[in-house]
């Protein structure tokens, strides 16, 4: 079943953009997802095929009509999920991710001006998305972060099915340092575990190495993955054989 794609945007012309290149563009290229792009002015009632308006109670910029949208939306239908990208969403996580992938496919609001108007989530099942606490321009940048994300786990994209399994995120931690060639650079040298060729002891180095990193650079992250292992049941014992 091939993954399908649709965005809703007042500019079509960014797609697919980075998306056909690499991996992604091969994937489009080999029919394992699909692309369709939706111009939002073309719903719009007037002959300047308006789609803002100011904001209700005042207030700088202007903000994207609900009934323009909705009519874009429901032209698509919410077969898949339908989800827009703006910065008050939902932070998008891994899980999530993995999630949209593994479905049919998923339509992508793209928000610009001031946002949008509240009331087309009360009106429509469109889940409200963000990919960080920063501002963009427009949403279009944020749907091509979730659309690459969705993309790069659809069966035959990335070169071997096992290369996203141990990246960060995955098991709740950063993904541990990498090295390749040469050996030795400006006096740098690889760890001496990684040239060992002793598999258990890589492992284990590495999955130190992910849970340091994490905790430095991610407390959020760290702080999540011992609240999730103490609460599972292994979790929870070895807890109770720490105890004094």
């Amino acid at each position: 079943m091939t993954f399908a794609a649709t965005v809703l945007t007042l500019y079509p012309e960014m797609f697919p953009g980075p998306l056909g290149h690499s991996i992604a563009g091969r994937g489009l290229s080999d029919g394992r997802w699909s692309l369709d792009t939706v111009q939002i002015r073309d719903f719009a009632t007037d002959r300047h095929r308006t789609v803002d308006g100011t904001p209700a109670g005042g207030g700088a910029g202007m903000v994207l009509r609900a009934d323009i949208l909705a009519a874009a939306c429901d032209s698509v239908g919410y077969d898949r999920p339908m989800l827009a990208m703006t910065p008050r969403g939902t932070p998008l996580t891994q899980a999530r991710v993995r999630e949209l992938a593994g479905g049919p496919g998923v339509s992508v609001l793209c928000g610009r001006f001031e946002g949008f108007d509240e009331r087309l989530f009360e009106g429509r099942p469109i889940e409200p998305v963000s990919i960080g606490d920063y501002i963009l321009s427009g949403g279009e940048m944020g749907a091509l972060v979730l659309l690459d994300a969705c993309i790069r786990l659809l069966p035959g994209v990335m070169g071997a099915p096992s290369s996203g399994d141990d990246e960060s995120f995955e098991t709740g931690l950063l993904e541990y340092p990498q090295y390749t060639r040469p050996v030795e650079w400006e006096g740098r040298t690889i760890p001496e575990v990684l040239r060992s060729g002793d598999h258990a002891k890589i492992s284990a180095w590495r999955k130190r190495q992910a849970e340091i990193d994490t905790r430095s650079r991610r407390p959020d992250l760290w702080e999540r993955h011992e609240g999730a292992r103490v609460q599972s049941p292994s979790g929870a014992r070895r807890e109770k054989e720490r105890e004094p």
